[in-house]
């Protein structure tokens, strides 16, 4: 995986990946990341998974970093990251049919365990740190294909994992479908979201400038609504 800017660590001692990705409040290292992954071969049938990160309509965010704990137990920690998405026809609640555009940095080899992201609102003007939690049934699906094939034939494979970022801080994820499917909500457990003194491991890596203001076009958009500018 060298070359892909995705700073991945060989395997580190469980203990010290998951006092840095945030998960020693779990109960000890078993119950919070290792048991379940272990007892399993996760290895996708398409090599790598992918993410990426969008955002409602005229309402922008960008991610600064992004920490991954996968099903083998690598840390992935990325700082180079692929641009954050604007879905025009999110428009005051998500759209069924979010899709993302290329992915080149956010990949993957194995199902997420544990995540944990940092972000900048800049409709917020505010820092947010979200952490999450896979159960066992996101990589099954994962690594399933589904029932109907793409409109070029071929076999469809839920392995692109999208993360709607959204005003006031608040988070959807999905598995990204083809066509008219709708995307497949992820079951994600214990995702929180939290900002100022609050943050942990993003506290002080913000890239934004929230005295600039917002651009035109954002102003335009906002212009006559309430925020937090829709329901999600």
């Amino acid at each position: 995986m060298e070359g892909k800017n995705m700073r991945v660590t060989t395997i580190l001692s469980l203990s010290f990946l998951l006092a840095l990705a945030g998960c020693q409040a779990e109960k000890t290292s078993q119950d919070c990341c290792s048991s379940l992954a272990a007892k399993g071969d996760w290895t996708l049938p398409y090599g790598e998974w992918e993410f990426a990160f969008m955002t409602p309509n005229a309402l922008p965010a960008t991610v600064t970093r992004v920490g991954i704990i996968d099903t083998a137990g690598y840390l992935y920690d990325m700082r180079t990251l692929d641009g954050t998405h604007d879905d025009p026809d999110s428009v005051g609640t998500w759209s069924k049919l979010v899709r993302s555009g290329s992915v080149y940095f956010n990949k993957a080899r194995q199902p997420p365990q544990y995540m944990i992201f940092c972000w900048d609102s800049i409709i917020d003007k505010k820092s947010y740190e979200t952490s999450l939690f896979f159960p066992e049934p996101v990589w099954r699906k994962m690594m399933t294909p589904a029932e109907y094939k793409s409109r070029s034939g071929k076999t469809v494979w839920y392995k692109t994992m999208l993360f709607g970022l959204a005003p006031e801080g608040k988070v959807r994820v999905w598995l990204q479908d083809v066509g008219d499917h709708p995307n497949y909500p992820v079951p994600v457990e214990k995702l929180k979201t939290v900002s100022g003194d609050r943050m942990t491991v993003c506290k002080g890596i913000t890239q934004s400038d929230f005295s600039y203001g917002y651009d035109q076009d954002i102003k335009d958009f906002i212009k006559g609504k309430t925020y937090p500018y829709g329901a999600w």
